[in-house]
């Protein structure tokens, strides 16, 4: 029979044999080979880890983290404990360069609209910007058309009082705009709004009804408005565009921890002592009151 099978299989029949015994070692080995020893984790309840001769509890480590096992670097900053900037009142915030002198000529930007609000009287509008100033920086020229449009609708803004609407229209319109609002460089704000204030100021220039933005404002904001760049555009535009409309004067803060009036001078400070201080022959009365900022003329519309 052996030998009927070695004749049908050939050499296949003394290899099986061998690969048989081959296997039966390499499971032998597998099975008497010491290995690492692997621990399972401990089971933890709500009560506390489960008790157990020389071990301990597993630690729990959340995704991307730290090991909580590492002190690392500790706790992070707090706010708290940093003293506030002390920079004198007015002071342009740090930050990003902005243009010191343009050319003094100008470009319409953004596109005409609708007229917004329905007041009484509808106060056209074009937006500009100095040339040689780069609205790159700051998203291009069309954000600063679409932030003046946005401020000039919100329903908090000067619409909210029925003798005011406005409408943007294009600079070729045969209409002569009642309004040039225009972002300008520091050294043509200077020329234009004058240096009674060695401040960073914007202002309204009666002749050719120009809205004044000071750029270097647009970008660094003011110190009252504690970093919110957004809230000190939306009020410079509405302080500025309050003078353009008929509101020659200032406001005082009303009382302390109010919204201050739109046409106080946040840029410079939220205090009625400061404002007196700054500008002795303005309406702000020494008494101490300090508001809160604020960029509508009626935050509650």
């Amino acid at each position: 029979m052996l030998v009927r099978f070695a004749r049908e299989y050939g050499w296949r029949a003394y290899a099986i044999p061998v690969l048989i015994v081959i296997t039966v070692w390499v499971l032998v080995s597998i099975f008497t080979t010491d290995g690492p020893e692997v621990v399972a984790p401990q089971a933890t309840s709500r009560s506390g880890p489960a008790s157990g001769a020389g071990t301990s509890p597993a630690v729990p480590v959340a995704p991307d983290t730290a090991d909580p096992r590492d002190p690392g670097l500790g706790s992070g900053p707090n706010p708290a404990d940093a003293p506030p900037p002390v920079l004198p009142n007015g002071e342009l915030p740090p930050g990003s360069p902005y243009t010191e002198k343009g050319t003094g000529e100008f470009r319409a930007v953004g596109h005409a609209g609708p007229p917004l609000g329905r007041g009484e009287r509808t106060f056209t509008y074009v937006v500009e910007i100095e040339n040689g100033v780069d609205a790159a920086v700051y998203g291009g020229d069309d954000a600063v058309a679409a932030m003046v449009d946005a401020t000039l609708s919100d329903p908090r803004g000067w619409t909210a009082d029925p003798r005011f609407a406005f409408q943007h229209i294009d600079a070729n319109d045969p209409r002569t705009p009642d309004l040039r609002i225009q972002l300008t460089s520091v050294g043509t704000t200077h020329e234009l709004c004058g240096h009674s204030l060695e401040m960073e100021t914007s202002c309204f220039y009666s002749d050719g009804n120009r809205v004044l933005l000071n750029e270097s404002r647009w970008i660094r904001g003011a110190l009252p408005f504690d970093g919110d760049l957004g809230s000190y555009r939306q009020y410079l535009i509405n302080h500025e565009v309050g003078h353009g409309i008929g509101f020659a004067s200032h406001e005082p803060c009303g009382g302390d921890g109010a919204l201050a009036p739109v046409m106080m001078q946040q840029t410079l400070s939220l205090s009625n002592s400061v404002l007196t201080g700054i500008s002795p022959n303005e309406i702000y009365p020494d008494d101490g009151a300090v508001c809160r900022y604020n960029p509508w003329p009626y935050p509650h519309a």
